[in-house]
């Protein structure tokens, strides 16, 4: 069978088994996954290769997601991530658009949006619980900052090694590079709030079942630190050669150092047994998005195998398009077969590049090109998809409205404003 028609029967597969049956996302990806191979006609090597996907994807987030889940509920039942929400409405009058901002500002710093989104999220919640918002919506204003920084700015490891392919020199996309994405950020924000204000009286009210009612207001010391501290430490190991900071500031122990302080912030005003059930809590909490995510790296793999994104590559690459284009849109199918942006920018530069002479593009052009079409077409076989999803607390439609759709609004107006770059400055 061909690999195109593989990979939109995979997509329809695990559409109905999750959206129309509402089957645990784990089992429907891993079923997908399955069908995948056995039409791909790699029966044989099927299950290798869905451990192999999902353990790539355990081995790098099931810390980051572990330790997060545990701060993030620690500092929901100690009062400090209300704490940290007040100071954002207080300082930005606009607090989803201080939420977008916030994303936007640490996703590149951190080298990973998911980690900003991580850190980040038990404070959208809080302002979601004081603003009385729909979940989808303040989620989706802190995702949307994330995801335009991480795309666009050098030096994200999205463009990073694209930087060094095409030969251009940092400097000539840095700046572009922000004013890109900073606009970017902004129409995903403004997406959110004209699009994604769906919900029942159950997602703007309170949830009683994980609201501590006997929350002793903290100081901004207990606060701050377990989210500051990592962030600091994660920012050294970047722009500092200590070797120190090499150890401590690996987002996996940062976040580490992270939980250990707000459990140690935690014991001064609570007994030991209540903050044991909330580690307790927040483990199964995060154990739930990271099979999740696994699933997602399964089918990543499985579509990989089949090769259909070097063959939609391949097919773009000769057709009569306009040339800004055909970056873009070999981006696009890659990212939508694999679900990573980071490989899909490893991988779309080496189709791209041979046919930058005929293109006629500036090598800045190319580059903006393709990080725009990472944006799309994001679904269930990307890991963020599901981490947003099971952090949010959302359903599967409320995701493809927000976070795909969102996406690919952010993508094409990211292509715009680099044909307009192209334009006026190239």
């Amino acid at each position: 069978m061909q690999p195109i028609i593989i990979f939109f029967l995979s997509l329809g597969i695990i559409l109905f088994l999750t959206a129309k049956l509402r089957l645990h996302p784990f089992i429907g990806l891993i079923l997908t996954s399955v069908i995948t191979g056995i039409l791909a006609g790699e029966a044989s090597t099927i299950i290798e290769t869905i451990t192999s996907g999902m353990g790539k994807v355990f081995s790098h987030f099931a810390i980051i997601i572990a330790s997060g889940s545990i701060i993030g509920l620690i500092l929901h039942r100690t009062g400090g991530a209300k704490l940290i929400a007040s100071d954002i409405i207080i300082i930005s009058k606009k607090p989803l658009l201080g939420l977008n901002i916030l994303g936007f500002i640490f996703a590149v710093p951190l080298m990973c949006c998911i980690l900003a989104y991580v850190i980040f999220i038990p404070v959208a919640r809080e302002i979601r619980i004081r603003e009385g918002l729909p979940k989808v919506l303040t989620a989706s204003a802190l995702v949307f900052g994330t995801l335009a920084s991480y795309n666009l700015v050098y030096p994200s490891p999205v463009v990073y090694s694209a930087v060094y392919e095409l030969g251009i020199d940092s400097s000539d996309i840095l700046i572009p590079g922000i004013i890109i994405a900073f606009i970017v950020s902004v129409i995903g924000y403004f997406y959110a709030v004209r699009f994604c204000k769906t919900g029942g009286i159950s997602d703007i009210t309170i949830d009683t079942d994980t609201e501590n009612g006997n929350i002793k207001t903290p100081g901004r010391i207990a606060a701050y630190s377990p989210i500051a501290i990592p962030v600091a430490l994660i920012l050294a190991d970047v722009f500092t050669n200590i070797p120190l900071f090499g150890i401590l500031g690996e987002p996996d122990m940062a976040l580490l150092i992270g939980v250990v302080m707000a459990i140690v912030f935690a014991y001064r005003q609570y007994t030991f047994d209540s903050v044991r059930q909330w580690i307790e809590k927040a483990i199964k909490r995060s154990g739930v998005v990271i099979l999740d995510m696994c699933g997602g790296g399964a089918l990543g793999a499985t579509l990989a195998m089949t090769g259909v994104g070097q063959e939609i590559g391949d097919y773009l690459a000769v057709l009569p398009l306009p040339a800004i284009l055909v970056p873009f849109l070999i981006a696009v199918a890659i990212q939508s077969v694999q679900g990573s942006r980071v490989v899909t920018m490893l991988v779309a530069p080496s189709i791209v590049i041979p046919l930058v002479p005929v293109l006629g593009l500036p090598p800045e052009i190319v580059l903006f090109s393709m990080a725009s079409g990472t944006f799309l077409i994001s679904h269930f076989n990307d890991p963020f998809f599901w981490i947003y999803k099971d952090l949010a607390g959302l359903e599967t439609s409320e995701v493809l409205r927000s976070y795909t759709l969102g996406g690919a609004v952010m993508g094409i107006s990211s292509l715009i404003f680099t044909e307009i770059a192209y334009l006026f400055f190239y």
